[in-house]
């Protein structure tokens, strides 16, 4: 089935090359494995790419407890003993008591759909493994029911990862993969124009230049993301925060306003701290 191509929204900024790994995956048929840091906006591609080619979103949403078969469907024997106990007529089809899970979803979607399997590096290291033979033929036997069931149309399936422990070998090579690199100031000032297009250039390039400087902050715990960015956007906008509060002129000297959308540990606010302490004191000498 012949797909429109995905070139980005209209509120989701693309780079060329993952316009190309979108549609490569969908060419392919194969799943499109996306790797960044967290807030790179690996979910939202699922989601604007669903929205781009009109079609129907499954999210499968992945969890340190959550099992691969529970994407198939569950077997719900207790709600069966129970309609036993009450002499539902019900309990003698079991197919009554099989729970679909988000694969099967897509896979009975009658319109090709977007299926997003999110953060699976979360989920014990077997989980991806016990999904090869799924997402690869896409199909599954139902033991309760001896039934087969098969994709009516293959999905547009989407797998992001925070790069939290390594997939094995195997499933990797059933994917099309995809790394999306943190913006750079350039990128990063499109996304915001996105969200925000009446921003004041000058409060955006200020905010910009101390947003990378704390990226690049030695020994910080925890880097902000873009997501984290665009909330801090937000918030000089609500408070109307002049430019000259992100920066003097010459050098940063005082910890941002509203810098919890931002730093979210103390040990990153307290290094930041001691730097700006450090930078007044050489200043003084």
């Amino acid at each position: 089935m012949q797909d429109s191509r995905f070139d980005g929204t209209d509120r989701y900024v693309v780079t060329r090359d993952l316009t190309m790994a979108v549609n490569a995956a969908v060419t392919l048929g194969r799943p499109l494995l996306v790797k960044g840091e967290p807030g790179t906006g690996k979910t939202m591609l699922a989601i604007e790419v669903a929205r781009a080619l009109q079609k129907p979103l499954i999210e499968w949403h992945v969890k340190s407890t959550t099992r691969a078969q529970q994407g198939l469907y569950e077997y719900d024997a207790v709600a069966r003993l129970r309609d036993s106990q009450l002499g539902d007529p019900k309990v003698h089809d079991i197919a009554n008591y099989i729970v679909r899970g988000k694969l099967w979803e897509a896979f009975a979607s009658d319109i090709r759909p977007v299926l997003l399997i999110d953060e699976i590096d979360k989920a014990d290291i077997e989980f991806p493994n016990d999904l090869l033979l799924e997402l690869d033929r896409m199909e599954f036997f139902v033991y309760e029911t001896r039934k087969t069931v098969r994709a009516t149309t293959r999905p547009i399936v989407i797998i992001t990862s925070n790069n939290e422990k390594e997939l094995p070998d195997a499933f990797l090579r059933r994917c099309f993969f995809h790394y999306i690199r943190f913006p750079d100031a350039d990128n990063m000032r499109k996304i915001v124009d996105v969200h925000y297009p009446g921003i004041k250039q000058r409060l955006l390039d200020r905010a910009l230049r101390l947003f990378f400087d704390l990226r690049e902050m030695p020994g910080l715990k925890k880097k902000p993301s873009t997501s984290e960015f665009l909330d801090w956007i937000k918030l000089l906008l609500a408070e109307d925060i002049p430019p000259e509060a992100l920066h003097s002129e010459d050098h940063k000297t005082s910890v941002p306003p509203l810098y919890g959308a931002l730093l979210k540990n103390e040990q990153d606010v307290d290094l930041l701290e001691q730097l700006l302490f450090l930078d007044r004191q050489r200043d003084r000498s």
